[in-house]
Order: C-alpha cells, then structure tokens, then sequence
C-alpha cells in the first residue's frame, strides 16, 4: 500500500512548477487530489481554468484520482469551496498543501501600493484563508469523533523570509509571516492531531524564470539536476504522511540533495539597566558595542 493510500489532498497553485510536481507526487503516492489553480500567469494576471485540468489529466492517466477546482485561494468562499470540493468528492479532508503565489519585485521605494498588496494577498491572505477552512473542519471532526483526527498542513515560504532581498519587500514580508501563521497553527490544533509545517524550496519555477537568476537555477545538460522541483516533493509527501505525525510547526529549507531544519532566531546581545534606560544610558551601552562598524556590518543578517 502507498503511504498515502486512502488520503484526501489540496494542491494551491497546482498547474505550474513546485504545485504541479506535489500534486502528481502526493497522487502517486496513493493520495486523492484536488489540484487547485486559478491559471494566472507569473505577475498573476490572467486566469485559465486549462492550467489545472491538464495536471488532473496527468494525474487520471497515471491510475490516479484527481479534480480540478479554478478559484481564487486568497478569496474566502473561493477557498472555502476549494476544500468543499475534496469533501463532496471524497467525503473526507486530511492535507492541504499551500503553494500559490507570483511576484511583483521592486525595491521598498519603487513598490507601489497595488503591487504590495497584491502579493501580500496571494501568498499570505491565500495561505491563511484556506488553513482556516481546513482547521475549523478538523476541529468539528475531531470534537465529533471525540479524539484526534488526521490533518496535514504544509506552507510555502522562501528563504527571502531569511534574508529580505532588496527586491522584494513584499514577498518576503509575506513569506515571513507565512510562518509565523503555520506556527500558530501548528500550536492551536496540535490537540485535534493536526500538524503544520513550512517548507522553504529552492526550485527552478516561473518565479525564478527571470534575470540572472534564470541561469543559476537552469536545467544542467547532464548529471544530477540540482533545482528540479522533483527534489522538494519526498519532503512534502513525508510530511503529509503518517510518518512525520510527531513533526509540528518547523520549518526546512530544501533543493537539490540537501534538508535543512531551521532553527528560530535566538538573541545576540543583552544589556540591563538598572534605572528606565535614556538616550545617553542606551548610546553608552549599544555605542560602544557598534563602534566603528558601518550600516548592516553587524545585522540580523550578519551576526559576529
């Protein structure tokens, strides 16, 4: 039996990429999938319900169970039928796998307001709506049931989260709050049996297809083939599995042949006073530390 055998999934961002390689994955791994995208293009512009009745179409071909749903996962009904639509059709819900999203890069001070709220929208809002949705179904489930049920969740977020690209403001605020909201998730629905994680991949898909990054992530001519997103899906299917039941709110950086887990931010320095601080109380204690360093010298970002 495939570990997955009898397991209902949603896809977000299916047709395309990371999305389209976990939808097929999670079916042959014997999961039921509902392969959710609304076929916008990479600035999310356009719409196409073909996108992800193609990947259906792969998936049934294959001896797997697949449908297609076409809404917007950042809508609240949208999502809302999204899940719907794997419990009419299966009659059960057990892992969401969050992954939709596109881009709209610019620096903090070219950054318009549409472009900032569009990708906040979509990746954070689209990650939120529909792990609201899946955990009230469980926690209904569960209180019905009277004990844990099985539930899955699996975020997409980036290493820019980490690491804050100039730019992309936008997406790596929502890339870090995606985990901050996963988390959460993770510690308010442990009790009903659902765990959730976040995943941050490094994979060749449209969000990269541009730039000097489009070489940095191409397909190699030969040998092993660093940035498939084939590499992030083992990752995806362990943690949607029964096996990873006691793996909650983490995070893993993962590409090529190499699994990262993330450990939180810790503190670096810490200084006590013992009166309320003021200006020159404060500037004698974090002055002489920065003393002679230049701007981001010593960061979050570049710790001593």
């Amino acid at each position: 039996m495939s570990v997955l055998e009898g397991k209902v999934a949603v896809v977000t961002g299916a047709a395309n990429g990371l999305g389209r390689a976990e939808a097929i994955y999670l079916a042959s791994q014997g999961a039921r999938v509902v392969v959710s995208d609304i076929g916008a293009n990479r600035d999310g512009e356009g719409r196409s319900s073909e996108a992800a009745q193609e990947v259906v179409d792969l998936i049934l071909e294959d001896g797997g169970e697949a449908v297609a749903h076409c809404g917007d996962v950042a809508d609240w009904n949208d999502s809302k039928a999204m899940l719907q639509t794997a419990i009419d059709t299966w009659g059960e819900l057990h892992i969401l796998v969050n992954n939709a999203g596109f881009l709209r890069d610019k620096t903090v001070f070219g950054m318009t307001e549409e472009n900032w709220d569009a990708v906040i929208r979509v990746h954070l809002k689209g990650h939120f709506c529909g792990i609201r949705h899946a955990t009230e179904y469980w926690r209904n489930a569960s209180k019905a049931k009277g004990g844990p049920v099985y539930g899955r969740i699996i975020s997409t977020a980036s290493e820019a989260a980490l690491f804050s690209p100039i730019g992309q403001p936008n997406y790596a605020a929502a890339k870090s709050a995606i985990i901050a909201l996963t988390n959460s998730a993770a510690q308010g629905c442990v009790r009903y049996g659902v765990t959730a994680n976040t995943i941050m991949p490094r994979a060749r898909t449209r969000m990269v297809a541009v730039g000097d990054l489009e070489a940095v992530f191409a397909r190699p001519e030969e040998g092993f083939d660093t940035f498939s997103p084939d590499n992030v899906t083992p990752l995806v299917g362990y943690l949607a599995s029964p096996d990873s039941a006691n793996i909650s709110a983490n995070v893993f950086v993962i590409w090529g042949q190499s699994v990262t887990v993330v450990q939180a931010p810790a503190t670096n320095l810490a200084y006590q006073t013992e009166a309320g601080w003021t200006h020159e109380s404060i500037a004698g204690a974090l002055g002489k530390h920065f003393e002679g360093k230049q701007p981001l010298e010593e960061s979050f970002f570049n710790k001593p």
